[in-house]
């Protein structure tokens, strides 16, 4: 653990990258694991045909009635030792920024500023009629009471900014990210089996730029032989982690 505190403390920029083995330690189901979401049914239909662009451009219904039960219920969780180190790091000017696949807002519960969501996020709904833009609490009630949300301008059905299958990720959001960590000293990757694309092709740049990789996940990764350090257990780490973190004496 030491040598991760070290490098932590020793680099220039520090990145974090986290995905869904960050949420599953705030109790939220995964959607790829083996009781994921994307291994289930909900109503006799494929939850991976629910979260696609084409079911709710069609039946915008059924996805408010799924994301009724599994994303507008997102602000009872909270933020795990992983969360709370990061922002932790921030503040005291250890990290710059964080890129996740999360889409369960908790890194900006936990005080994290430089959040970046590559997925997109319910924080943010939008009408794709006029465009008008309402935030999670202009929506969530709505949604929670059994109706569809619909645009107070126009009548269209708004849309929560989470990419969707048949959806693409926002291109300049994601030459941010190969920007950034192209210019990394250390690359923390983390709950990520770096399978989805193309957010999991982004942590390269920081090995072909010489940057550092700590991989933390339980399952291995396609770039584990890329890495610096490489730890499994991601509460074990962090759990160590958090009062170092506390006690850490800002960065000058």
């Amino acid at each position: 653990m030491q040598r991760l505190k070290d490098l932590i403390q020793s680099a220039g920029t520090v990145l974090a990258f986290t995905g869904a083995g960050v949420s599953t330690l705030s109790g939220i189901r995964d959607f790829r694991g083996r009781n994921g979401f994307y291994n289930s049914q909900w109503e006799g239909i494929e939850v991976e045909d629910i979260l696609s662009i084409d079911l709710f451009d069609r039946d915008p219904a059924t996805f408010y009635r799924w994301a009724r039960e599994f994303v507008y219920c997102l602000d009872r969780y909270q933020p795990s030792a992983v969360h709370l180190v990061l922002s932790e790091l921030e503040r005291k000017g250890y990290l710059k920024g964080i890129y996740t696949q999360n889409i369960d807002m908790l890194h900006q519960k936990a005080g994290s500023g430089a959040v970046w969501e590559l997925h997109g996020s319910p924080s943010r709904h939008y009408c794709r009629t006029c465009n008008r833009v309402y935030s999670y609490n202009d929506v969530a009630p709505t949604v929670l009471s059994g109706k569809l949300p619909f645009c107070s301008i126009c009548g269209t059905v708004v849309k929560p900014s989470i990419v969707l299958y048949g959806e693409t990720l926002d291109t300049q959001l994601v030459d941010q990210a190969y920007r950034d960590m192209a210019k990394a000293d250390v690359l923390l990757v983390l709950g990520s089996s770096l399978t989805v694309q193309p957010a999991a092709s982004l942590p390269m740049a920081a090995y072909y730029h010489g940057g550092k990789i700590v991989i933390i996940n339980a399952q291995p990764t396609s770039m584990d032989r890329y890495a610096k350090l490489r730890y499994d257990d991601l509460q074990t780490v962090f759990d160590a982690l958090l009062p170092w973190a506390i006690d850490l004496e800002p960065k000058v």
